[in-house]
């Protein structure tokens, strides 16, 4: 094909695209390529992948299995489009997530195919909470993040992107995460009090919102405990717990579902990224059968019966997750990936501390600005690596789950002499 020999005009994209687009700002070159944990742009450069489209290809890029299976169902004219009709992709995903997810688990969820991206999970589910409480109100915590539609993006904390909305955004009250205010507040006893006293100006919530880990909100930890807190608390003022899994789950922080470890029973949950497998659009929201209280149509959309990423997905599901072993070999692999960024960090004297669990763990440093330049320097020196937070000052790896040792190894030694180079050149600007 054209594309594959041909150099592309880099003009072509200030020329005609927004200027929304911000990845390829940190990143400019095009690329062409990509397997397993690299990316190869047009001049033949190859970066390691320490973003993962986000934790949208926590197998890697192109996976033979995955894309082998997927080019046997093209071949043989599957069924591409189908609205939410029935078809032998979707119904051998369901089976297999069955199979390989909820028996194992103990799980019993209804599965509600939304639109391919993970806003259009969460505003699913923040629709059918509202259905089945019959209250408005939902309650949100500081550094969330959940979409940029305007119900998803209510219940994002950031301001920058809430800025964008154009109009008011209402209907969620936005409280304390937990460790917000230091280890000695807790914020689930907070939200309790707040909820209990009739005169605390907090209105009875539909759902509660939450993720285990805050991917873009500078991968801020809950606790297990924490965690259990606020599932009581939900059951108690009659509230849906809602868990946002998108970016931390699918094995990212530790088994398939980030609260496995918990031990929490959410009424929803919301998935997308890597739920495909490689990096086709697909998003679901998880209900217990007693809240799925949709009528026929009440909640629709074109795009929700993506069967490539069924048949990618089933797949990913008999691969990597029909035992244990892929998880016991992330939760080694994160091992390792704290154990250097620890070490990385207290060498440097602008880093904060590590923060995050598992594959997706980083480090905080003193500013978004250094955090920026460090990123940079990655980038010139082969490694694709990208920041979250406040104000982006957290460097934050997120490695395929898939990647070899050796990779792993050479993208913490370029995101190494990163760190150590800025925090040089920083002494020495400030002597």
């Amino acid at each position: 094909m054209a594309y594959e020999h041909a150099s592309v005009p880099t003009d072509i994209f200030e020329r005609r695209e927004s200027r929304v687009r911000s990845y390829c700002r940190s990143f400019p070159c095009v690329f062409q390529s990509a397997s397993g944990s690299h990316m190869v742009a047009e001049d033949g450069t190859r970066y390691l992948d320490f973003l993962s489209g986000c934790s949208t290809l926590n197998y890697g890029h192109n996976p033979a299995e995955l894309k082998q299976a997927l080019i046997e169902y093209i071949s043989a004219d599957g069924v591409a489009h189908g609205l939410d009709m029935h078809t032998r992709a979707k119904a051998h995903f369901l089976e297999t997530f069955e199979r390989r997810i909820l028996k194992p688990r103990g799980m019993n969820y209804r599965t509600m195919f939304t639109g391919p991206t993970g806003a259009n999970a969460v505003e699913a589910a923040l629709k059918l909470a509202r259905k089945v409480t019959g209250r408005t109100n939902v309650i949100a915590f500081t550094n969330g993040f959940h979409g940029m539609t305007l119900g998803a993006l209510a219940t994002t904390g950031n301001s920058g992107k809430r800025g964008g909305a154009g109009i008011p955004l209402s209907g969620v009250s936005h409280e304390a995460y937990d460790g917000y205010f230091g280890p000695d507040t807790d914020t689930a006893d907070q939200l309790d009090q707040r909820l209990s006293d009739s005169s605390s100006g907090l209105d009875k919530p539909a759902a509660i919102l939450v993720e285990t880990v805050q991917g873009e909100g500078g991968l801020n930890v809950a606790s297990n405990a924490w965690l259990r807190r606020i599932e009581q608390i939900a059951r108690k003022h009659g509230a849906l717990l809602i868990i946002d899994d998108i970016q931390a789950g699918i094995g990212r922080t530790g088994g398939f579902f980030s609260f496995e470890r918990a031990g929490i029973q959410p009424d929803i949950v919301t998935l997308a990224k890597s739920l495909s497998g490689m990096g086709l659009p697909m998003a679901l929201t998880l209900i217990r059968p007693e809240h799925d209280r949709w009528k026929p149509g009440e909640h629709n959309g074109t795009f929700r019966g993506n069967n490539h990423a069924f048949v990618t997905a089933a797949k990913a599901l008999d691969l990597y997750w029909a035992d244990d072993a892929f998880e016991k070999d992330v939760a080694r692999k994160s091992g390792i990936l704290r154990a250097r960024l620890k070490k990385i960090a207290d060498a440097s004297p602008l880093a904060n501390r590590i923060k995050g669990r598992g594959m997706m763990s980083g480090i905080e440093m003193e500013s978004g600005e250094i955090a920026a330049e460090i990123c940079a320097h990655c980038f010139d020196n082969g490694l694709i690596i990208e920041t979250s937070g406040s104000d982006d000052e957290v460097v934050k790896v997120l490695a395929p789950l898939t990647i070899r040792d050796a990779d792993l190894e050479a993208g913490l030694k370029i995101l190494e002499t990163a760190v150590r180079t800025v925090s040089a050149r920083r002494s020495q600007s400030a002597a």
